[in-house]
């Protein structure tokens, strides 16, 4: 997973520190100094701030006392619950910390060993599609000898304050991480998926069965090492931080760290009973303030589970700000939930392994609708398709994709201020099988993400065997900025850039002749076809009923669309005399008066069986796009019809950046 950490900003740590310990010197960072430049973007706001390393503060100090924990952080002064929150789910996971936080045993202070002290620290997070590792100093801002912002219960413990530096470093200052998105912080500490949930608008509260769903969906995130995060919504400025009678804090962001199925009851009955209680577990990074209904720290209804059941759930009566809810109640004052996945592309597990693809772009502006890659969404019609496009294949009969557009942000600058995020969202088109070149005209779109200017954009979607594109966009058209692209499939998908918008010359055109037209075929359905009986032998039902009144037989058709020797094969459709294909081919023709073939299989298991076929004469002066032709056999019997027809929609244009 690190075999290509990047050294953020060129630091390596391991240099630095050799050079420190050779010249006698503690480590004072040159790109992340200790002046106000490095707190604040606007200014000053605090007053007078004293820089000292944690020997300064105390008399033995560590990064970590008595381990790693989640009550091991505390807010401080800077609005960032939603980087204290990622934090507090990151020092449940062991395996995940270990990474954020590397060689902590190397990092750590040794009293036996003063002289290997130099003042510096390095840090690790997945930005944009990659591991930077981030070294500081170990100076901290404080203002009458107390640390200003995160900092631990232990008054010697230095692991949250000093990841809290190297992500300010990473945001240009601590100010940046001023109303932050927790989701962020989640995919930064664990190059994870985050994928965010409405729960007003799903409905979790009432609807029951989606409820446990979802519960089976938090449960196994979070079995599965994932990092999860919730909050109650404020939807006025006087809402924020405000506290609920039932102690709950609006627009705050707590970590969720525990997430259970338990047992009610006592001794063996217990587990002869089948009810269990769906619980989850959350901590409020302020370290205090907590729910104050059903399931909290002192209430009655703990009297209902086995003490050998508190204990294990680790039950304590303290305001240490963590607390358990029932998923009933959690689902009612909760708003939003974040479920950050950590994506498994490991062959060698036994959990569900993903395909991923990734892939770098830019929306860059530029003259004539050809070299504009910056179009704006759908809304912006004349521009939309100008955008960066991406095709990729869905290769089973259904499949569940996950997408994730992320934009890359900017520093924030004291000249500059904190970069604004654009608002970014993409959408899924369902394209001919053989597409290899840029899509000039609007196609069957299949799935959408929402628009929003946050850092990342999440879609998870049921997508049928097919070829589709992916055109990311900003909202609004003529915007600039670079983005990255990550799709995950159960199979590959062979996710590419499409960026020739036709055929291109070559040394060869001259010889073999250069496209004249662009035809695209979309094979809507066929109807009546011929049956298959018990052998497998084909047979026509004569009868006064129509062709479609025998669309119940056993057929499992397939078609194939052949131009000028290029083949597109549409999937299987089982069990049907009357399949809906609905599959595309686009041709670019050399030869305009060469007919376009269709001809429909039938699937066996040693040899397929011909079902019939039609040949279609397109040019770009037709009127009539869609035709319901009768099948024709083959060879020399070729004038004689087969049962059944096909329906057909044929465009065919002389400019080929017109489809």
């Amino acid at each position: 997973m690190f075999s290509t950490v990047k050294a953020f900003e060129g630091q390596h740590y391991s240099n630095l520190k050799r050079q420190c310990l050779q010249s006698g010197r503690l480590f004072e960072d040159p790109l992340f100094p200790a002046i106000d430049d490095s707190l604040f973007y606007l200014g000053n706001r605090i007053g007078r701030v004293h820089w000292k390393r944690p020997g300064e503060l105390c008399d033995d100090p560590h990064l970590f006392v008595d381990g790693i924990s989640a009550h091991d952080l505390h807010q401080g002064q800077l609005g960032n619950c939603w980087f204290v929150a990622a934090c507090s789910s990151l020092a449940s996971r062991e395996s995940l910390w270990q990474k954020v936080i590397p060689d902590w045993k190397e990092q750590e202070w040794d009293p036996e060993k003063a002289d290997s002290y130099a003042g510096i620290f390095h840090f690790r997070f997945w930005r944009f599609g990659e591991w930077v590792d981030v070294v500081i100093d170990d100076r901290l801002p404080t203002v009458e000898n107390q640390l200003v912002y995160c900092h631990s219960n232990d008054s010697n413990e230095f692991w949250s304050a000093l990841v809290e530096k190297a992500y300010a470093k990473v945001y240009g200052c601590y100010e940046a991480l001023d109303g932050g998105n927790t989701a962020d912080a989640l995919v930064d500490f664990t190059g994870g998926v985050s994928e965010p949930m409405d729960l007003l608008e799903g409905q979790f509260a009432q609807d029951e069965v989606a409820r446990n769903q979802l519960f089976e969906r938090v449960l196994k995130v979070h079995n599965r090492d994932g990092l999860i995060s919730c909050s109650i919504r404020a939807t006025t400025l006087e809402d924020m931080e405000a506290r609920l009678d039932c102690g709950l804090v609006k627009g705050h962001a707590y970590a969720v760290t525990d997430v259970r199925k338990v047992r009610l009851g006592h001794g063996l009955l217990a587990y002869f009973k089948s009810e269990k209680l769906h619980m989850i577990r959350m901590r409020n990074p302020w370290g205090e303030k907590e729910w104050s209904g059903p399931w909290s720290d002192s209430s009655e209804e703990w009297k209902k589970v086995s003490k050998s059941e508190r204990e294990k759930l680790g039950v304590t009566v303290q305001d240490d700000g963590e607390f358990w809810m029932n998923f009933e109640d959690f689902c009612h004052y909760f708003t939003d939930l974040i479920l950050c996945r950590l994506i498994n592309t490991s062959y060698l597990s036994i959990h569900k392994t993903w395909e991923e693809e990734v892939m770098r772009g830019s929306w860059i502006h530029r003259n004539g609708p050809l070299r504009n890659r910056a179009g704006g969404c759908i809304n912006h019609k004349a521009t939309f398709l100008q955008n960066p496009q991406y095709v990729f294949d869905v290769r089973k009969v259904e499949d569940e994709v996950l997408i994730c557009l992320q934009q890359k942000e900017r520093r924030a600058t004291p000249k500059e201020g904190k970069g604004e995020n654009l608002a970014i969202g993409f959408d899924i088109h369902r394209v001919e099988l053989n597409r290899k070149y840029r899509m000039h005209s609007a196609q069957q779109k299949v799935a959408g993400s929402i628009y929003i200017n946050s850092r990342c954009v999440f879609l998870r979607k049921e997508l049928k065997e097919g070829r589709y594109v992916i055109i990311p966009t900003t909202f609004d058209p003529g915007q600039q900025g670079e983005f990255l692209l990550r799709v995950f499939t159960d199979v590959p998908s062979d996710c590419n850039e499409l960026t020739l918008d036709e055929p291109p010359q070559t040394c060869w055109t001259g010889m073999c002749g250069y496209p004249q037209l662009v035809t695209q075929v979309h094979v809507l359905s066929a109807d009546g076809l011929q049956g298959q009986d018990a052998n497998g032998e084909l047979h026509c039902l004569i009868s006064h009923k129509t062709q479609s009144d025998f669309c119940t037989g056993a057929s499992d058709p397939y078609v194939i669309i052949t131009c000028e020797g290029e083949k597109v094969r549409s999937p299987v459709h089982k069990d049907t005399r009357c399949p809906k294909f609905d599959i595309k081919g686009i041709f670019y023709r050399k030869k305009p008066k060469e007919g376009i073939h269709i001809e429909i299989y039938n699937k066996n298991v040693i040899v397929d069986t011909f079902l019939g076929q039609v040949t279609l004469f397109s040019d770009p002066n037709d009127r009539q796009e869609q035709h319901t032709v009768y099948l024709k056999d083959k060879g020399s019997r070729q004038d004689n019809n087969l049962p059944g027809t096909l329906t057909v929609r044929v465009i065919t244009c002389t400019t080929l950046t017109n489809i």
